[in-house]
């Protein structure tokens, strides 16, 4: 029986059915009635534009509907929702509970990326993670609203509670303060508790920083930290982009010397590299999660610049191998947690190496071959900051796109530079040693690259000047003595 079939066969008179039609009728009555490109040339023309609220329709948002509308995002004074708050609370679990099965031990500190999505699209999964790692509950008021917080007491809990360093990102910071600062409070109690340090390790870990490093106790329970105030940058992918740097300590350093501001009750944006240092040598575990389809880690530079940044930062203070798992709310009836590696897979299958998805983004021509080229470098970045990256993606992806021969072309015709760029870094990740390519691979690589810098010299005609190709110039703070001696003073 064929689809149209089958939808002939329904009786649409049964109440299930008949419900089903008429929310499908209405959400495409809702689609119909948008009008954004109206919206857009009334705004320009200083009309007004209705309000409307914001978020992802996959997630079950479809009062989102009609688009069109001047967007709001939400009440960051309901945040987290009870609903969502459930939800971090069985990510919390399942991240502990992956930790004992592959340590034998409780995780002692979760360093995570704390994203803007996860409070405007997610209602505050993360938020809810955070604080049920602590041991702590929001309370909310009969309107929704949170007015602090709830201890679980560890007869509760059952378990020791587990510290966390936060890097939130710049538009967290500004965007939701009021959500940082509950964060704060709530580790500050924590820290503060009667408790035996073996079942909380927030307090066992400020002791020990008392203890090694001295100064203030508030000092010692500093866990929120960004960017400077105004500054949306975390600075490792920087360093990656600009081939700046040689080895771990170099994107350590950066990534220190970007992210070594503290914020939370009464302290925004502070210097505090050595505290941010002091507490990184604690972590067990990175972590940043994803909840929608509609967004991965090779969305943005910031996804590894952050999270891989981190990593490279508590894995050279700390001497040890820092584990790296993502969250996974797509469906948040059955969350997951799993490592970082296999989140990479995943999204590596499902789009980059999807034919599916390359002939989508063929389609838009240039700008698709800048976005295919944009992704790759990003899976760079996640293998110099993290060496997640397995090297069967390294070789499938110069087979898809430097080895295909239509593909190739492709890029040719719409946007040779961009083929370049994923040659190059091709050809860097393999001159650092992060990927051991297959051996037919190797034979082509280099003589692919010499063939497109030979595109790329033709197109130039008459025009003078240097050209780059493929030669990699690395700098770091060793060979620059100013920035050298910022660095020694920053992190001593």
């Amino acid at each position: 029986m064929n689809k149209e079939e089958k939808l002939k066969s329904i009786n649409w008179e049964e109440p299930h059915w008949r419900a089903i039609r008429e929310k499908v009728l209405d959400l495409n009555k809702r689609i119909e009635e948008s009008r954004e490109i109206e919206a857009l040339l009334k705004g320009f023309d200083g009309g007004y534009i209705p309000a409307g609220p914001s978020g992802l329709i996959t997630r079950g948002r479809d009062d989102v509907l009609p688009t069109g509308r001047n967007f709001y995002s939400l009440d960051p004074h309901r945040v987290p929702t009870k609903s969502a708050f459930e939800v971090g609370k069985r990510l919390a679990e399942k991240l502990i509970e992956k930790h004992l099965q592959e340590e034998g031990r409780y995780p002692e500190n979760v360093a995570i990326f704390w994203m803007a999505n996860d409070i405007m699209w997610a209602d505050g999964e993360g938020m809810g993670q955070i604080l049920w790692l602590f041991g702590v509950k929001p309370k909310w008021l009969s309107n929704g609203r949170v007015k602090g917080f709830e201890i679980i007491s560890l007869d509760e809990l059952k378990r020791p509670r587990i510290d966390v360093t936060i890097r939130v990102s710049g538009i967290t910071r500004d965007n939701f303060p009021m959500c940082i600062e509950l964060i704060d409070e709530a580790l500050q109690a924590v820290a503060s508790l009667d408790e035996p340090e073996e079942m909380n390790f927030v307090k066992k870990h400020a002791l020990e920083i008392l203890k090694t490093n001295g100064g203030d106790f508030r000092s010692a329970t500093l866990r929120i930290f960004c960017s400077m105030p105004g500054v949306y940058q975390a600075g490792t992918q920087l360093a990656v982009y600009a081939s700046a740097w040689k080895t771990e300590k170099d994107l350590a350093e950066v990534f220190l010397y970007w992210n070594g501001y503290a914020y939370g009750k009464g302290i925004w944006g502070e210097a505090k590299h050595k505290e941010f240092a002091n507490i990184l040598k604690t972590v067990d575990i990175t972590y940043n999660k994803v909840v929608s389809d509609e967004y991965d880690l090779f969305g943005c530079c910031c996804y590894f610049g952050t999270h891989g940044g981190m990593t490279s930062a508590a894995r050279y203070l700390s001497g040890k191998e820092v584990k790296t798992y993502y969250g996974d709310t797509r469906d948040p009836d059955h969350v997951e947690v799993r490592d970082l590696a296999e989140e990479l897979r995943r999204v590596v299958r499902t789009k980059l190496l999807n034919p599916k998805w390359i002939e989508g983004m063929k389609r838009h021509g240039y700008k698709g071959a800048g976005d295919i080229s944009k992704r790759v470098g990003r899976i760079y970045g996640w293998s110099a900051t993290t060496k997640e990256v397995d090297s069967w993606i390294f070789d499938d992806i110069a087979r898809t796109f430097l080895m295909n021969e239509e593909n190739r072309n492709f890029f040719k015709e719409n946007n040779p530079w961009a083929l370049e760029e994923i040659a190059r870094r091709l050809l860097e990740a393999w001159e650092r040693g992060l990927w051991d390519p297959a051996e037919e691979v190797k034979e082509h690589l280099k003589k692919l690259y010499l063939e497109i810098e030979g595109w790329l010299e033709e197109g130039m005609g008459d025009l003078k000047g240097n050209f780059q190709g493929g030669s990699i110039d690395i700098i770091t703070a060793e060979e620059v003595e100013t920035w050298k001696e910022k660095m020694k003073n920053l992190l001593g």
